[in-house]
C-alpha cells in the first residue's frame, strides 16, 4: 500500500511531463523515473533517500507552472504522505 503512494506520485509526475515546459520537461521526467525505482524499492527508502527527492520536487515545482505545476503539488502531497508513515531510522 505504501508503494502505492510513491508510484501515485511517478504518475503525477508523468502527468507534469505531458503539460511542462521544454525548460522544466527533462528534469521531471528524470524525477517520475526516480519515483519508478522508489517504488519498486520501496522496503529500502528512508526518510534522508525521500528527503532528497522531495527537495527536488520543491524545486521543480518553482520553476514550472500552470498545469505542470498542480501536478508536482499532487506528486509532493503523494511522497509526503508516504513519508509520514516511514518508521524512523
Amino acid at each position: 500500500m505504501a508503494a502505492t503512494k510513491l508510484q501515485n506520485a511517478r504518475t503525477e509526475l508523468e502527468d507534469a511531463v505531458e503539460t511542462a515546459d521544454d525548460d522544466v520537461r527533462d528534469d521531471l521526467r528524470d524525477a517520475a523515473g526516480e519515483f519508478a525505482e522508489l517504488a519498486s524499492d520501496a522496503d529500502d527508502v528512508d526518510h534522508a533517500v525521500l528527503d532528497t527527492h522531495l527537495n527536488t520536487l520543491r524545486q521543480l515545482k518553482k520553476r514550472a507552472g500552470g498545469e505542470t505545476e498542480s501536478a508536482v503539488d499532487r506528486a509532493l502531497e503523494h511522497a509526503e504522505d508516504y513519508r509520514e508513515n516511514l518508521d524512523q531510522a
